[in-house]
């Protein structure tokens, strides 16, 4: 360690320090408010696949990431077991895979916007019913905005645990992209948090 903290010191010390914060840009509210973003986009792929992609353009969520209230909602719209969206589509042989999320990365959050995605990959019966498909989605989001988080608790101690689970026993990895993604960290949470920040859930706070 005393090696270490000698090289930081003798490759970083000479950097100038600005004294200013991090930019923001929270100042710029609603990015996606425009009529254009409001339409249905046809995409012909390159490979013979039908996929079905619905995007929400949230307000910034960064600052909750001790919540993750998006890998919350993402747990549950991705869910395959009795009762959920992927199951009754698949009685309906309309699909294969489904996915929802946030990638937490700098495209997807940060100061300005979060994205939310669904993405559900199609049969071929699928792609000829993909309104309906859609408005299946649209229904199981509305009724988990019906029910709220409330009485839920038990599931998102369930992800906490995983979670935690995955981040004890997660593989080495390159020490230089960890290093590059401690950076990262360090932008974006408090300094107790810059190790486990992007992987762990801290606080149950049903109304974020």
């Amino acid at each position: 360690l005393d090696t270490l903290e000698e090289w930081v010191k003798e490759i970083f010390s000479e950097i100038p320090n600005n004294g200013l914060p991090r930019p923001s840009f929270g100042h710029l509210t609603q990015p996606f408010d425009t009529p254009e973003f409001h339409k249905l986009y046809r995409v012909v792929p390159i490979r013979k696949v039908h996929s079905l992609t619905i995007t929400w353009a949230l307000p910034p969520q960064e600052q909750y990431y001790r919540v993750k209230p998006l890998h919350y909602i993402s747990w549950l719209v991705g869910h395959e077991g009795k009762g959920s969206v992927l199951s009754f589509l698949r009685k309906k042989f309309w699909a294969l895979a489904l996915y929802g999320g946030n990638g937490e990365t700098g495209f997807e959050q940060n100061s300005t916007y979060s994205i939310f995605s669904i993405s559900v990959t199609l049969t071929d019966e699928g792609y000829k019913h993909f309104y309906e498909v859609a408005h299946v989605v649209f229904q199981y989001v509305k009724m988990l905005q019906k029910r709220g988080p409330d009485k839920r608790q038990v599931i998102w101690e369930e992800i906490q645990k995983i979670e935690a689970n995955e981040f004890h026993y997660q593989e080495q990895t390159d020490p230089v992209d960890y290093v590059e993604s401690l950076c990262e960290n360090m932008q974006l949470f408090q300094k107790e948090d810059f190790l486990t920040g992007d992987q762990l859930l801290f606080e149950y706070k049903p109304e974020v």
